[in-house]
């Protein structure tokens, strides 16, 4: 190759990571933003390789999957919003393409724990900012917020979602925001998933740009899993129960997303704690976006809402048989 072509195929690169950049960038100019998260809720899964066979990726799919992604910051956002300060995400950051939904329930947890609390604040901050950054991505892609439910009546998705794993009974209630323990068991159903949905999405974004986007929403999602496993583990040392529930809360999500044994709790073995949840390799795990909206919506069954979402997620991602 002569230096001519050598240096026309170095600007030929450098051309197209601007064009990329300034797709992602661009806003309510029709771009759609390609990015990330083929499923955002999560903690251990299925194979990349199942979400590649599943759903390859096409020029088109990279808005459709940064839309999933974005239904569950929607989730995320709004918990931490409520239990850190009381009210939830500003009205500039619920609009977009597709029914707009309300949050049922959420209300401040009167924390007694001032680690906890600033952790909680910490990580509400970040979903925050994370809704903001891909809806910026997206444009007037971006879908709404869908309709969401993180009430504490005996019929909300919180409560049957502890019931589903044995912490409570028929007819009982589930309050997420009664006390730090059991918020700390509510964010642990939404990191962990969160965590292995962007994961199972990675093989499916086409932009480079868009990649190292997901990659850093996944680190932090990542962060966040791991600091909630970790300090249920501690508090769990004193309480044994909490860790108990902890890793039924990791059995409830299993039975939901397929056959497949792939969840872990935070428990390891006598001697040793579970905090990341790895395969044989030391590799955390994947989820497809049908094991994601599985347990989302509370259900091992083909499903279009339920559970959190009451009347699913926006966007062209919506069933769980996807």
């Amino acid at each position: 190759m002569s230096k001519t072509d050598e240096l026309m195929e170095v600007l030929e690169r450098r051309t197209q990571r601007q064009q990329d950049r300034r797709k992602l960038f661009r806003i309510g100019a029709g771009f759609g933003v390609g990015a990330a998260a083929g499923a955002v809720l999560s903690a251990c899964g299925s194979s990349a390789g199942d979400a590649i066979a599943q759903n390859p990726p096409t020029p088109d799919n990279d808005p459709n999957i940064l839309n999933f992604a974005l239904n569950l910051e929607y989730l995320e956002a709004q918990f931490y919003s409520f239990a850190s300060f009381g009210a939830g995400l500003a009205a500039a950051d619920l609009g977009g393409a597709g029914t707009q939904g309300a949050v049922t329930g959420g209300r401040a947890v009167n924390f007694t724990d001032p680690v906890v609390r600033n952790y909680a604040r910490e990580i509400a901050n970040d979903e925050i900012a994370h809704v903001r950054f891909l809806r910026t991505a997206l444009g007037s892609s971006a879908v709404a917020q869908p309709a969401i439910d993180i009430g504490v009546g005996p019929n909300s998705a919180f409560s049957n979602a502890a019931r589903a794993a044995g912490l409570i009974g028929a007819g009982a209630t589930f309050d997420p925001y009664a006390n730090d323990e059991n918020f700390l068991l509510g964010a642990y159903i939404f990191e962990d998933l969160g965590v292995t949905a962007y994961k199972g999405a990675s093989p499916l974004i086409n932009s480079k740009v868009f990649l190292e986007a997901a990659a850093g929403i996944l680190a932090a999602e990542a962060y966040h899993a791991g600091l909630i496993r970790t300090v249920l583990y501690s508090k769990g040392v004193a309480t044994p129960s909490l860790r108990t529930s902890a890793d039924a809360i990791s059995n409830a999500r299993d039975s939901l997303d397929g056959a497949s044994d792939l969840d872990q709790g935070i428990s390891g073995s006598a001697t040793e704690s579970n905090i990341v949840p790895l395969d044989s390799n030391g590799i955390a795990f994947s989820r497809t976006t049908g094991q994601v909206l599985n347990i989302a919506y509370l259900t091992a069954a083909v499903a279009t809402g339920g559970g959190f979402f009451p009347s699913g997620v926006n966007g062209s991602i919506r069933s769980s048989g996807a």
